[in-house]
This record gives C-alpha cells, sequence and structure tokens, in this order.
C-alpha cells in the first residue's frame, strides 16, 4: 500500500513538521510553467503573456490631429487672418499640403495636412466662414500627435510573464495583434473527502456538513489564473480515495485533496499519494495547517489540504496558490494587497512556528488580531481583513509592533 520512506502517521502523530521554507523550496523546485498557446486577442485580458510583443506598426502611423480646431503654421499664429481652404475629418485627410496663410479645420483624430505644424484649438480661435484667427500663439508641434509618439515601431509593448489588463488588451487592438500567445491557464481538480459532506447549497441535516472548501478552492484558483473541474466527492476509503487521486491526475494539472489528511484512522489521503507517486512533504510547522501535504502523481503536484476551512485557507493561500500561479507563469508570491499597521495586541506564537493570524484593520489603521476560534470557524476569516504571518524565529509579535497585513479584499 505504500512506499519506502513513506511514513503513516495515522493513530501514532507527526514525528517532525517541516519547516514553512523547506515546502516552499518543494514547490519552487517541482512546479514549472505549463506551456503557451494561442488565443485571440478578444480572450486575451487576464492570461499571462508567455513571450514579449513588439509593434509592427507605429502608433499614430501619420500625423493626426490630438484637438478640435485647425491646422495651420505656428509661425503664423501671431494675430493675422488665415484663410480656412477646407477640412480634415478621421480617415478623410484634406486633398493638398498647406500653403503659406491657409488654415484647415480638423477634428481630433484627422490627419494634419503637410505644411502645417500645429493645431489652434477651437476655444483660442476667432473663426469666421472663411477665415480664422489665433487669440494666441501657440508654438510648433502643439496639439500633433506625431508619428510613433505612442509606440514606436519595433518597441516592445510588453514583457513576457505581463498579467493582460483591460488596457494591455486596448494596445494590442492599437497595434494590430489579432492574437497573443499566453501560458495555458493550469486546469484544477479538487476531491472533498468524507463521508460527512454534503455538496454546496445542500443544508446540513443530521450528522452530515455542507462542504465550504470546493467552492472556496474553485474561487481562490480562479483568482490565481486556473479553471476548476467540477468537485469530485469521495468516501471515507483508501482504495476509492485512490482510485479518484488517479483520474484526478490525468484531467488536471494540479489536484487539490481536502480532509484525511492527519492522523485518524479514516485518513487515507497520504497513504494514496504515496502509493501512486511520492509525498514529499506530510505536516508542516504552521498553524492553523500542520496537516498539510505536498505530493507528485506522475509529475502533477498534489496538495493535501486539511478540512476545516481556515486550515484549507491557509494551506491554500501559503502553499498551494503558490503552485497554482507558477504553473499559469504568474508571480509566485502572495496574491495579496500589503499594507502596514500597528498591532493593537500582543499575537503570541511558538518559535519553529509560523502563524497565520486573522486581524481586523480598524479606522484608525491599526490591526486588531481577533480570537482564533479554531480552525473550523469559516466566519473568523469572514469577519477579517486580511492576515499577518508570524514568522518561525519569533516567539511572539508584541502590541504596538508594525507589521504587514496581507488584505483579503
Amino acid at each position: 500500500m505504500s512506499k519506502p520512506g513513506f511514513t503513516d502517521v495515522r493513530d501514532r502523530g507527526f514525528g517532525a513538521r517541516a519547516p514553512v521554507d523547506a515546502a516552499l523550496a518543494v514547490i519552487d523546485s517541482r512546479a514549472e510553467r505549463l506551456p503557451s498557446e494561442s488565443v485571440p486577442l478578444a480572450e486575451a485580458a487576464g492570461r499571462v503573456l508567455a513571450e514579449p510583443v513588439r509593434s509592427a506598426t507605429n502608433v499614430p502611423a501619420f500625423e493626426r490631429s490630438a484637438m478640435d480646431g485647425f491646422a495651420l503654421r505656428a509661425c503664423e499664429t501671431d494675430g493675422r487672418a488665415l484663410a480656412l481652404v477646407g477640412a480634415a475629418l478621421p480617415a478623410k485627410p484634406f486633398a493638398r499640403a498647406l500653403e503659406a496663410g491657409e488654415a484647415v479645420r480638423v477634428t481630433t483624430g484627422a490627419p494634419v495636412p503637410a505644411g502645417a505644424d500645429a493645431v489652434l484649438m477651437v476655444e483660442r480661435a476667432e473663426a469666421g466662414e472663411a477665415s480664422v484667427r489665433a487669440k494666441e500663439s501657440v508654438p510648433a508641434g502643439k496639439h500633433v500627435a506625431r508619428v510613433g509618439e505612442d509606440v514606436a515601431r519595433g518597441a516592445e509593448v510588453l514583457p513576457a510573464g505581463r498579467a493582460l489588463r483591460p488596457q494591455d488588451a486596448g494596445i494590442l487592438a492599437a497595434i494590430g495583434a489579432a492574437r497573443v500567445r499566453v501560458v495555458r491557464r493550469p486546469v484544477v481538480a479538487v476531491l472533498a473527502t468524507g463521508n460527512e459532506l454534503l455538496p454546496p447549497g445542500a443544508v446540513p441535516s443530521g450528522f452530515r456538513i455542507a462542504d465550504s472548501n470546493s467552492p472556496m478552492l474553485a474561487a481562490l484558483a480562479a483568482r490565481d489564473g486556473a479553471i476548476a473541474l467540477p468537485t469530485r466527492y469521495v468516501p471515507d476509503d483508501f482504495a476509492r480515495t485512490r482510485d479518484a487521486l488517479s483520474r484526478a491526475c490525468d484531467e488536471a494539472d494540479v489536484v487539490f485533496v481536502t480532509g484525511g489528511t492527519s492522523v485518524g484512522g479514516e485518513d487515507h489521503s497520504p497513504l494514496a499519494v504515496a502509493a501512486l507517486g511520492e509525498l514529499a512533504v506530510h505536516g508542516i510547522a504552521v498553524r492553523p495547517a500542520s496537516p498539510t501535504g505536498i505530493g507528485f502523481v506522475r509529475g502533477k503536484p498534489v496538495f493535501l489540504l486539511p478540512g476545516n476551512p481556515v486550515a484549507c485557507l491557509c494551506a491554500y493561500d501559503l502553499f498551494a496558490s503558490r503552485a497554482v500561479r507558477k504553473l499559469g507563469g504568474r508571480a509566485p508570491d502572495l496574491p495579496y494587497a500589503r499594507q502596514r499597521a500597528v498591532l493593537s495586541a500582543e499575537v503570541p506564537s511558538a518559535v519553529g512556528r509560523v502563524d497565520y493570524v486573522r486581524v481586523r484593520v480598524r479606522a484608525d489603521g491599526s490591526a486588531e488580531p481577533l480570537p482564533s476560534g479554531g480552525a473550523s470557524k469559516l466566519s473568523t476569516v469572514v469577519e477579517a481583513d486580511g492576515f499577518v504571518l508570524v514568522p518561525a524565529n519569533r516567539a511572539e509579535l508584541a502590541a504596538g509592533e508594525t507589521v504587514d497585513v496581507w488584505l483579503y479584499g
């Protein structure tokens, strides 16, 4: 059932727990970026660029007006009357070069005719049917968008590894990029173990509880750029856990198994991973997610996440999220905004263990540690604005100490 080197902790307890840094090193050494694929521009926002994008054209490709007004020669904005000889509209240029003493009406985005070197805003002009006079002089180049001023031909527009924002999609459209190469989105499989589980949406009944971990994990994976497959529910049985894990590793790039990873007699997930592949880490010096396991089956990362919801969230944040983001080409660091805050109360911990402490950010900017209430109370992270990590070399964080708060929002 198990392999040499595997320790079955059921009914024995963890002999030792791996340091958080050691667990992260395992992830970093084994989770490699997925291959790239080409997608149409309309599907590019939110995806991660697999290679730099360079522009094959200048933007703008012609000199165009940045304002509604009059194209003219800057040296002739000294109050003299200029003859209005026509108009330039978007995609409808004035037919010839401008001569001395002439001006042309232009609208924003219209080509600036040859011979003109500035645009006089409508608000700065006295115009009639046949002539125009500048109320104030303008310098050469005023309100004229030069060729390549926005993007020059051959310039790198966006770097590899960038998660594309809506404005990035806009500039890709501006340079004529119909498709872009992006990192394939990781596919995540979630196995929820436990005879007591009801699917999300079911009302808890008798001695059964609703599964709160799988919708939380699916949402977290989506935030990190992954696609979550429908959750599979697995009873507390070794063979069925092993078989479900094997199928999940055929279908997904990374697998989350919730529950069944601690020291109870019915905790079959570690044995299933060891039977199919390698359980590289089992038990991590972190609270509240110490039973977390990290394994690999057919090269696919498998995360054994505690069944208690707060511990599950902690394990995802610190470990599983890192793998998902690396697979998808994203930065592996915590994907939360960070804020400096002063602790309003002491946070006790223990040397050798990292503590994931939920906090509320007060109106005065201080951070109030919330009572943990145990790893099963999901309401504590719902009420929290974020969390503080107590380093493994600290026995406590003192009241009044300035810390980093990772903000859920």
